[in-house]
């Protein structure tokens, strides 16, 4: 199972600043590990406000026990919080491997189909929506797509020029006019797997 986890480190004032490298140090070579180990898959930073220490991961396990036990090995965990969304396979994820290239982006899309929406109209659209997606994957924009919690709700990884482009792929999406979508730019973390080659 995959988890998105939203990492919120506040180091403690006072805290000397071999301390916090020493950490910082130990967690790096940790999560070298736990990649190796399947464990942990991507690792991004979303917009931060100064001094905020925030990044997201891919983390795969289990279930959220084994997960849970992979969040406290990590030496940064002293003073983290952590926040787990527990996500599902999609029918339209293309499950593409990760590539480096355009910037990535994040997106949390919210379905509303309007009441009285005949039961052909939804199957149409959610065909249509499929074969996007299926184009979008082929030429490089979907990575992933998995569902989230609560009814409707789904959660992408995707790649484009800048926002703009993202925002364009976005309202190309056959459900568009039903959806409420939040697009979360990313940057490249210097712990992500990917850069890593773990």
């Amino acid at each position: 199972m995959e988890y998105l986890v939203t990492m919120t480190t506040r180091v403690p004032d006072g805290t000397p600043e071999e301390t916090v490298d020493d950490v910082r140090s130990r967690e790096a070579a940790h999560s070298r590990e736990l990649a190796g180990q399947g464990h942990f898959v991507r690792l991004w930073r979303p917009p931060l406000q100064p001094g905020e220490w925030r990044s997201v991961g891919l983390f795969a396990d289990d279930d959220e026990s084994q997960l849970e036990e992979v969040l406290a090995s990590m030496p940064l965990r002293v003073w983290r919080t952590d926040e787990v969304t527990p996500l599902a396979p999609h029918p339209n994820d293309p499950a593409q491997p990760a590539r480096k290239g355009a910037a990535e982006f994040l997106t949390t899309f919210m379905v509303s189909v309007p009441q009285g929406t005949p039961r052909q109209a939804v199957e149409d659209i959610e065909a249509r929506e499929a074969a996007r997606a299926n184009e979008l994957a082929e030429q490089g924009h979907l990575e992933r797509l998995w569902v989230l919690p609560g009814h409707g709700r789904a959660l992408g990884l995707w790649r484009a020029r800048d926002g703009a482009e993202m925002e364009a792929i976005v309202k190309s999406l056959p459900p568009d006019p039903w959806m409420t979508t939040q697009i979360t730019p990313l940057t490249p973390h210097p712990g992500d797997p990917v850069l890593t080659g773990s």
